[in-house]
């Protein structure tokens, strides 16, 4: 197992065409499992689901993802964790929803460590944070699994520029809102998530 965290923002085919090899690696048992922490440049990608009205304003690039999902926005304040695990090691039956419980359940204990109160709700992929205007989430989820390899992950937001997300639907969902950290009062800085995110990775074992 392997943990790789870039310094520099990550362009997005750059780091696909990277999950790519790492998964035909795992796969062949010719590379360790991984987790990629990382930042993006500012983009949008469209997941399989993603609906054209659902992008408003494109005033970054947009790029066509294979991961599940719709439309979301990648930029620096967000830490984007690629996920990359062998699911027939690591689950007695290879189960896709399991295992996207357990990206939940990580960011959820995750957030915790930071006293923010994350939580699913049925319906809506990702983890969302109950705020005086509303429900708001706080992370984006969306994965790919190849011959149950997994690939792409999650996306916590700790300081990004969050009118960024104002160019696209997040996720479809335009009744609700988008949130972060920093909005939440809540100092905090990349390594001290880092340090988290490796902590509660033990959820997988």
């Amino acid at each position: 197992m392997e943990w790789i965290t870039s310094k520099a923002y990550v362009d997005y085919p750059h780091a696909v065409a990277e999950m790519e090899k790492r998964v035909a690696g795992i796969r062949a048992e010719a590379a360790d499992e991984a987790v990629w922490l990382l930042q993006h440049p500012p983009l949008y990608t469209a997941g399989t689901s993603a609906k054209a009205h659902d992008l408003i304003s494109p005033q970054f690039p947009v790029f066509e993802s294979g991961r599940g999902g719709q439309y979301t926005y990648h930029g620096p304040g967000q830490r984007v964790a690629y996920v990359m695990l062998d699911l027939k090691k690591r689950q007695k039956q290879p189960d896709i929803k399991g295992y996207v419980w357990n990206l939940e359940e990580w960011i959820i204990r995750v957030l915790a460590d930071f006293d923010i109160r994350g939580e699913r709700r049925a319906g809506r992929v990702g983890i969302w944070v109950v705020t005086p205007e509303g429900e708001s989430k706080i992370a984006a989820i969306g994965v790919r699994v190849r011959h149950w390899v997994t690939y792409h992950g999650v996306s916590i937001n700790l300081n990004p520029d969050l009118n960024h997300f104002g160019g696209i639907v997040p996720c479809g969902l335009a009744e609700f809102g988008v949130t972060s950290f920093d909005k939440l009062g809540v100092q905090a800085e990349m390594h001290d998530l880092d340090a988290s995110l490796q902590r509660h990775f033990n959820i997988f074992i």
